[in-house]
């Protein structure tokens, strides 16, 4: 049986017999958890194993633990990590603080994750910090200039990677000045060509080499004024493969956003067609992921030959003391003049 080009979520904190069944004859390439599937750190480790007993093979299993709003791992069993906007106070006194501040972080998000059985973290944000842009990236930027996302995510990256979970950069190749969230609606990017080059652009560029990346569904008009990102051809042969120079594992946004018109086969159909490598849904329905499942095909070629590297960046986790990992943390705040301050 051949891997599915999908990420899929699922229903609930076990697996019904329904989903059994439906992943072992689908066989995705791996899974997303949410907040609906967590309890606690013994339910999760259950979960995860029953995820990969279900496919016979040690699949990633990814989850969102950006730090702030978008953690889908809380408080009490787990750490409330600061959103990406508490750096940037920290990079604009002390950078080289700051980039250890930020590896940091993630070596203690990434321990975390590793020690649940979860391996891939659907982070960094590499969107641009942009004033009267819609907020669903707000706080969860760490800079309004390229250059300092750029260095910032790479550290998170490689705190990540300290800890043997791979990190996906988003959303590829900008969501940061688009007027609307597109969970809810088609954000339209209208700026012209050079000045994305320069700056949304320029962030992801500044870490192409990253192993996974997740497309923006957002129209960006200089390249393409009716398609999304995540189902534009012109935007990813031009944009994200030529531009930017991102090479590695190319996944959709979830599919299941009102951003993207079309029945779901259809949209992972367009995904596909356009140039992602893999389509991601989210929601755990099982009528939506029958439907997703008719316009999937066989992960292969270049696709696969880059699941397989970032497959390959998973790795034994390092030593980490925790709590004197925290008092670290909070000291490179301190030695800046700044307090580390988690709303």
């Amino acid at each position: 049986m051949s891997v599915h080009s999908v990420i899929y979520g699922l229903e609930g904190l076990r697996l019904t017999k329904d989903e059994k069944a439906f992943f072992r004859d689908s066989d995705p390439w791996a899974f997303n958890l949410f907040a609906r599937n967590v309890d606690s750190p013994k339910q999760v480790m259950g979960l995860n194993d029953e995820l990969r007993d279900c496919l016979g093979r040690e699949c990633f299993i990814f989850i969102d633990q950006e730090g702030g709003r978008v953690q889908r791992l809380r408080p009490p069993h787990w750490r409330k990590a600061p959103p990406a906007n508490v750096f940037t106070a920290l990079w604009d006194r002390e950078p080289e603080l700051a980039l250890l501040a930020v590896k940091l972080n993630h070596q203690l998000i990434g321990a975390e994750l590793r020690g649940l059985g979860i391996d891939a973290d659907f982070a960094p944000v590499v969107d641009l910090s942009i004033p009267g842009a819609d907020d669903v990236i707000g706080d969860r930027a760490y800079h309004t200039e390229p250059g300092a996302i750029g260095a910032m995510a790479r550290a998170a990256l490689e705190g990540l990677n300290a800890q043997g979970v791979a990190g996906v950069i988003k959303h590829i190749p900008g969501h940061g000045r688009a007027d609307a969230d597109s969970h809810h609606a088609l954000p339209i990017v209208r700026e012209e060509a050079d000045l994305l080059m320069e700056t949304d652009f320029a962030a992801f560029k500044a870490i192409h080499d990253a192993p996974m990346a997740m497309t923006a569904h957002v129209v960006y008009a200089a390249y393409d004024d009716e398609h999304p990102a995540t189902v534009s051809s012109a935007v990813i042969d031009t944009v994200i493969r030529g531009a930017i120079g991102f090479d590695g594992l190319l996944m959709s946004d979830d599919v299941s956003m009102k951003a993207l018109a079309g029945t779901l086969q259809q949209r992972a159909e367009r995904s596909l067609r356009a140039g992602c490598d893999l389509v991601l849904h989210c929601n755990g329905l099982m009528s939506e992921m029958v439907e997703v499942a008719h316009g999937l095909k066989a992960l292969e070629g270049k696709a696969l030959a880059r699941a397989n590297a970032a497959e390959a960046t998973r790795g034994p986790a390092k030593a980490l003391n925790v709590e004197a990992s925290l008092e670290t943390l909070e000291g490179y705040f301190k030695e800046a003049g700044l307090e580390l301050e988690i709303a």
